[in-house]
């Protein structure tokens, strides 16, 4: 019988950070939870990020996942953006380590392809595969994203390991 390993999946973001939740028992995943944590756009930066950090700390404490995955940073032209979405993206990381998780990260095209099959996907395509991996799902954009991230890591995990070995 095999070990379920619950994994959290996490699409930063400063606007919107998707979340999703899903189980792997064996090759099988199944779905948990899925959502979307939106900032105070309008707030300063630091309660931005506060509130990032304090859902994902709530999600991890709701949900106890074994691990946790998030979609690393693209490299973006203006170098002002590139940092705040760092920064969202450390908001959204150390809850997870802060409660003992390792935490994976994965490129946009790795994700897109461990779940679509090509790195280029868009959103939309994503979003109709994660309804056919995970039926039920009626998730959408970032929370599709987040999905897709744990999908990913559920299809590395094994190879991480291997190679920490």
């Amino acid at each position: 019988m095999s070990q379920t390993i619950r994994i959290l999946g996490i699409d930063p973001g400063l606007a919107a950070t998707g979340w999703g939740v899903i189980d792997q028992t064996g090759t099988r995943l199944s779905l948990v939870a899925h959502g979307v944590i939106k900032a105070p756009v309008k707030a300063p930066l630091p309660e931005r990020l506060e509130a990032i950090f304090a859902a994902v700390e709530a999600l991890v404490a709701q949900y106890t996942p074994h691990e946790a995955a998030v979609e690393d940073q693209f490299v973006s032209a203006n170098a002002g953006t590139a940092l705040k979405l760092g920064q969202a993206r450390a908001a959204a990381i150390l809850p997870a380590a802060r409660a003992g998780l390792s935490v994976a990260e994965y490129a946009p095209r790795l994700v897109k392809k461990s779940v679509v099959g090509t790195g280029a996907a868009e959103k939309g395509q994503v979003a109709a595969m994660i309804a056919v991996i995970l039926p039920g799902s009626r998730a959408t954009a970032d929370a599709a994203d987040a999905l897709a991230v744990a999908i990913c890591h559920a299809h590395h995990r094994g190879s991480i390991a291997r190679m920490s070995a």
